[in-house]
């Protein structure tokens, strides 16, 4: 990212923080992030960028009468080097008199800069200077980006107007460190000691209080802010009272089995140690959206081989974990069980059980059900029905034994298998649990927030909030084989900035996908959920099996779109026919499609079995997937892709749900 910097000609890129800079105003080589110009070949610190904003000097003391410009690009050609004043070798960033040749480097000028500074504050030894730039500066003290605020020339401290009040005094007493007090340094720790706050553990700036006798450091942040208990008590982790050591030591974690470094809420009564304060606020009892049954923390959790449930690690079973009673041989590491896309928040010490009603229909005396999903009473049929589709998930009944409504002129059927999926269940997907529900075709919410896809109809897993997740993708289980990989696969929520790459379709996910970290493999739900095998009727219902790519030189063709196919990724083919097809022409772009259904209400899927297949309003191709798509108006579309694209009053459709067939990359 670029941006423009005050009185500079070109405009300067971002070096992210954790790059090594070396600053050509401040001298000083430090990991932080800043500012280049490639124009210049300048690199200057965030902080020190206020240099920028220095009108031209013409009162200088060494140089009085001419003009003392800001020069970016180094000493002129025509000059010595060296600063006229120190005689060491100028840096890019220096002053200049074009007149006299006179070169003065940024360090020389710090006395004249200071002059200027209006503020003068008891905990600090240097004024104060107040500047407004383009490029937002990070504050020493609560580490948040502004604007405008004041900058120490010789320090190269920044501070925000509104935290200069919240530093009270240059010595402090802290009850994190009651034996000595703390005296505030403005120009980072010593050298003696080490650069981390032993509070936090985090890496101590400009600005921190230090005890020099025990070699103690506290940033500001954990100075001003309401500080953590000393001492811990009525925990559900542990029966005695924990007490802050605000020391940087390493050691283990007895309620997650992480390490630790620093600051550990200790009982020295048992030689118990809690790394994080939430370690010792953990619950007690809680349900996770990765077993049936509740779980509850234990400590130690016991002699044994375990393996989490979440992360599928190797559990250490002399540390706390959480366990299953029902279950003797589940657990799940302390931080994987409380993480907010497994856990839903809820305590349940103390709370009864109560058993979820998750039968989906009940029996009757007749023989026959009445499924929680249908108004009438249905009765089991073992007779083909390979015309007619399961209402639940969209596939033809087949030589399925089946559940089928018992009225004359009501066409509602489910499968068997479909008929008993439970009515409430818990699924990685999602720490809320899951109910059963009919997707409406009316519905705007049709989307399945796992694979992306659009859903025409059929049955769907939903939250309270009403997020849908199919039925293919709320039926994955963890770990996950594929047979594309030799591993198996774990869930994986990507955090905010994450972005895995599907070893497939190549598209990009940013929330959630199935992957081998050790192998860096991914695969988004859709593809992880492909069908291995399918049928075709145009190919006279020969069996088509999935293809994860092969090593061939030759040239593949799909004899559906008759465009060509990467042997190297997935495909479809039949082993009588030796056909090769387009994954997206043999399944499409849209789940539980089926002839005569809707989308929104205002879009119809029609069966493509005609013998001139009609052509794409969008690409202009015929369409090739098993259905195609008719608007309110008559315009045809080969996939609700092309649908999408062509409409402008669906610009608010997202592209990550609209799949990309292999002729419109």
């Amino acid at each position: 990212m670029s941006m423009r910097l005050e009185r500079h000609m070109h405009r300067v890129d971002f070096v992210k923080e954790g790059d090594v800079l070396e600053c050509d105003a401040c001298d000083r080589i430090r990991t932080y992030d800043g500012l280049r110009c490639s124009e210049c070949n300048f690199t200057v610190h965030r902080n020190c960028a206020f240099v920028f904003m220095l009108e031209d000097i013409f009162n200088h003391p060494s140089h009085d009468g001419h003009c003392l410009k800001l020069v970016t690009t180094g000493t002129p050609v025509y000059t010595d080097p060296k600063c006229h004043i120190c005689g060491r070798n100028t840096k890019r960033l220096l002053y200049h008199c074009s007149d006299c040749r006179l070169n003065l480097d940024i360090n020389c000028m710090i006395d004249h800069i200071c002059a200027g500074a209006i503020l003068n504050m008891p905990w600090h030894s240097h004024p104060l200077l107040f500047v407004k730039l383009g490029v937002l500066l990070q504050c020493d003290v609560c580490f948040m980006f502004h604007r405008r605020g004041y900058v120490c020339p010789r320090c190269k401290l920044v501070v925000h107007k509104e935290c200069v009040s919240a530093i009270v005094s240059r010595k402090i007493t802290h009850p994190f460190h009651v034996r000595h007090p703390l005296q505030l340094l403005t120009d980072g720790a010593p050298d003696y000691a080490d650069r981390k706050c032993h509070i936090c553990g985090e890496e101590t700036e400009n600005l921190l209080y230090h005890c020099n006798m025990c070699k103690f450091n506290m940033d500001i942040g954990c100075a001003i802010r309401d500080p953590q208990q000393v001492a811990l008590s009525n925990l559900k982790v542990h029966e005695h009272t924990l007490t802050l050591m605000p020391r940087l030591i390493s050691f283990v974690c007895d309620a997650c089995g992480t390490k630790g470094d620093h600051s550990p809420y200790v009982c020295v009564q048992c030689d118990f140690m809690i790394f994080h304060q939430e370690c010792a606020y953990l619950p007690r009892v809680i349900n996770v959206n990765h077993h049936d049954h509740r779980i509850s923390f234990k400590y130690p959790l016991g002699l044994g081989e375990w393996r989490c449930g979440v992360c599928w690690e190797e559990i250490d079973w002399s540390y706390g974990a959480y366990s299953c009673s029902s279950c003797p041989n589940y657990a799940i590491h302390s931080r994987c069980a409380t993480r907010k896309d497994v856990w839903d928040g809820k305590e349940l010490d103390g709370v009864p059980g109560v058993i979820e009603d998750i039968k989906p229909f009940k029996v009757n005396d007749d023989n026959t059900i009445t499924h929680f999903s249908h108004e009438h009473n249905m009765s089991l049929n073992k007779e083909t029905e390979e015309s007619t589709f399961c209402q639940a998930c969209v596939c033809p009944i087949g030589s399925y034994t089946s559940y089928s409504c018992s009225e004359s002129d009501c066409t509602f059927i489910l499968h068997e298998t479909c008929a008993n999926l439970p009515k409430k269940k818990r699924h990685f997907l999602s720490p809320e649990l899951l109910a059963l529900r009919p997707q409406s075709q009316r519905s705007k919410e049709n989307i399945c927030r796992a694979c992306d896809q659009v859903l025409c109809q059929g049955f769907v897993y939903s939250t309270y909030q009403k997020q849908n997740f199919d039925l293919l993708c709320s039926s994955v289980t963890v770990p996950f084989i594929h047979g594309s990989h030799d591993h198996h696969l774990l869930y994986l929520k990507l955090e905010f900035g994450q972005m895995k790459t599907c070893q497939n379709c190549g598209m990009d996910e940013t929330e959630v996908v199935l992957g081998c970290i050790k192998c860096n493999y991914f695969l988004d739900f859709r593809c992880a959920t492909l069908p291995y095998t399918v049928r075709l009727p145009r190919y006279d219902d020969h069996l088509l099996t999935l293809c994860f790519g092969e090593k061939a030189s030759g040239r593949y063709w799909c004899d559906i779109c008759e465009r060509e196919t990467n042997s190297k990724t997935w495909f479809y083919s039949c082993q009588d026919c030796g056909v090769t097809l387009h994954v997206f022409c043999v399944v499409g772009d849209i789940r539980y499609a089926k002839p005569g259904g809707n989308i929104n209400n205002n879009v119809e899927l029609l069966p493509n079995n005609r013998s001139s297949r009609p052509f794409c309003y969008n690409c202009h191709c015929h369409c090739p997937g098993p259905f195609f798509l008719k608007d309110f108006v008559g315009d045809q579309f080969c996939s609700y892709y092309c649908f999408s694209r062509s409409k402008s009053w669906m610009s608010l459709v997202k592209k990550k749900h609209v799949i990309c067939p292999p002729w419109a990359l």
